[in-house]
């Protein structure tokens, strides 16, 4: 059996299908993740397509959406890019997997928009970070800072969410 036919296997109609059981049980956690993030992604085309996702796929591509963005530019970077959209979204996700001290973060992080709201329409939340962006990005460094240093190991926390969800993945 091949590496590929390991991760994979098909479905009925001979598409390709995540094998999740071989995936979380890898010793190799961060490399699982990896394969479930691209898997997931490559389903919701990248977010374009949430629908296609289950409601635990959808928790799994927010946090890794807000993952990546915070390792590419910190939380100034994450709200003005699409990913900004579902802030209020992980928040909830996080909490839903048990990581508390992140989504501690993501709510003061939150909260530096005006009515601790951040908008999901993208050019209203741009308009709405130059007015809030001198005083935001003192709050935002210092959490991206906390962030990278890795309080919580969101991969532990996410491979085990699969793990007791891995029927909807």
């Amino acid at each position: 059996m091949s590496f590929l036919d390991q991760i994979f296997g098909s479905d009925k109609q001979g598409n390709k299908k995540l094998n999740i059981s071989k995936l979380i049980n890898s010793d190799n956690i961060n490399e699982s993740i990896n394969k479930i993030d691209n898997y997931i992604c490559t389903v919701c085309e990248s977010g374009d397509k949430l629908d296609a996702l289950t409601d635990p796929q959808k928790v799994f591509f927010y946090i890794q959406n807000l993952a990546r963005e915070i390792k590419k530019g910190g939380f100034s970077q994450f709200y003005l890019n699409s990913s900004g959209d579902s802030a209020h979204e992980i928040y909830d996700s996080l909490r839903i997997i048990g990581a508390y001290k992140t989504a501690n973060m993501v709510m003061s992080a939150n909260d530096q928009f005006p009515g601790k709201a951040v908008p999901k329409d993208s050019s209203e939340r741009q308009k709405l970070l130059e007015q809030v962006q001198d005083s935001a990005n003192e709050v935002w460094k210092e959490l991206d800072q906390k962030f990278l240093s890795q309080e919580e190991d969101l991969n532990a926390f996410n491979i085990e969410f699969i793990r007791k969800n891995k029927d909807f993945f």
